[in-house]
């Protein structure tokens, strides 16, 4: 195996334990105030997108940590993979 086929697979089994770790905590994400989605994605760090596979965390406005209820603070970490709260806006379905 070459080493870009190494790094495409060890990149697949990251987003597949993305997506698991997603849907473990997809309910618990959203139940907190602001989210209005949850996905799988590249962290961002500084509006630049990184090679880091995250959970994300979508919300209608970011809002500082001082500001959160303890039970609506997103956590850094889930089961080892990095979360990145991104603000989307409002989302509605298009018709």
């Amino acid at each position: 195996m070459s080493e870009k086929e190494a790094d495409n697979a060890d990149g697949q089994a990251e987003m597949e334990n993305a997506r698991i770790v997603k849907e473990a905590h997809a309910d618990e994400l959203m139940s907190k105030a602001n989210v209005v989605g949850v996905g799988v994605g590249l962290l961002e760090r500084g509006g630049e997108r990184t090679q880091t596979v995250a959970v994300v965390v979508m919300v209608k406005k970011k809002i500082p940590r001082a500001q959160l209820s303890a039970h609506d603070i997103v956590p850094t970490e889930i089961e080892g993979v990095p979360v990145d709260v991104q603000e989307v806006g409002e989302i509605s379905a298009q018709r």
